[in-house]
């Protein structure tokens, strides 16, 4: 008799802890705070230790399941967050002071600087006379309506002498860009260089030997480019959630340059028609280039100068006539930030 009272006891006690176990388990998942995020572009492989982060269980870690979405331009995805549409995006730091200038109520929150080095420039061949910015003016210069260096071309006039009048802007789909600027149909062309330049290598163009670039950089504007950057209310509600995301793609970047093979199978397993190597050499170009400020040496991987993003501010509300100048709180948080110690200071 006792064992046969054993059993049913044995099972009622396992049925229990099934149970609770069962609703454990449920109650952790939904713990898991939701992150939509995203993008300044396309799937490619300048964006692979966000990939790397999901595969390698960084976000899952901080109990956050993260959606990952292609964008369509990197002053694109400041709207998108601001709408409410996204809780995180991926995107230009001067559209997101200018949204901050004119409805300081609705703009994102900067919280990981990722392009710390300005990337924008004007393209030309390299047999155009034009070969300095005043050579624009009567001209045609062409880029996707929501480019950055675009949208920054005011700011870059002002401080150029170049009469806007005299430029014609001519917008064109983002594939379309290299193509015309190749063919002479527009003169000259707005973009991230990486970007044009690896458009132009794609159609069997060598950028070093065809290709000139105008940089904003060279001419005043050591501007502050793509972070990463939440909504107010989300920062509002989830603090930790914010936190948790900026310490998961911190180690994420760090991992993608010590093994640039693992952070490309990551993007390869969203974008398998990719060119894997020139997606590798993208992503290696963009971390030499973009994200190597040597100001990262004293305050660290996603930091960023008061100093210098101030002067950022001032260049960008002064050439836009914008009637307010947001403080650099309004634009960048860092107490999200993970320690310094934890933070790379080469790349």
């Amino acid at each position: 008799m006792s064992a046969k009272i054993r059993r049913p006891r044995l099972a009622k006690t396992l049925s229990a802890l099934s149970l609770g176990l069962g609703m454990f388990a449920a109650a952790n998942a939904q713990a898991a705070t939701d992150i939509d995020l995203v993008l300044n572009w396309k799937y490619e492989g300048a964006q692979a230790w966000f990939f790397l982060a999901e595969d390698k269980g960084y976000f899952k870690e901080h109990d956050l399941n993260v959606t990952i979405d292609q964008g369509e331009g990197s002053a694109a995805s400041i709207p998108k967050v601001a709408s409410g549409v996204y809780d995180a995006g991926f995107g230009d730091t001067n559209a997101l002071i200018q949204l901050a200038s004119t409805q300081p109520e609705r703009a994102p929150v900067g919280v990981y600087m990722i392009y710390n080095t300005p990337p924008f420039v004007i393209a030309v061949k390299s047999d155009s006379p034009i070969t300095e910015p005043q050579d624009l003016e009567g001209k045609i210069v062409g880029a996707p309506a929501n480019d950055a260096a675009l949208k920054l071309f005011p700011a870059f006039a002002e401080m150029t002498g170049i009469d806007q009048s005299k430029v014609t802007i001519n917008n064109m789909a983002p594939n379309l860009r290299e193509q015309l600027l190749m063919r002479g149909q527009i003169d000259a062309a707005f973009g991230y260089i990486t970007t044009i330049s690896f458009s132009a290598k794609g159609m069997g163009i060598n950028p070093d030997e065809e290709l000139r670039f105008i940089r904003y950089g060279d001419h005043g504007m050591d501007l502050y480019s793509n972070s990463i950057f939440f909504s107010q209310e989300f920062i509002a509600e989830h603090p930790e959630a914010v936190r948790g995301f900026v310490a998961a793609i911190n180690q994420a970047i760090q991992d993608a340059v010590a093994n640039p093979e693992e952070a490309i199978d990551a993007l390869m397993r969203r974008e398998p028609l990719l060119n894997r190597a020139v997606e590798t050499d993208k992503m290696l170009t963009t971390v030499r280039n973009d994200m190597s400020h040597p100001e990262i040496a004293d305050i660290g991987l996603g930091d960023v100068s008061d100093d210098r993003l101030q002067q950022n501010i001032d260049i960008v509300v002064k050439a836009n006539q914008l009637e307010n100048a947001p403080a650099p709180t309004q634009i960048f948080d860092r107490s999200f930030l993970p320690a310094r110690a934890d933070r790379p200071s080469k790349l």
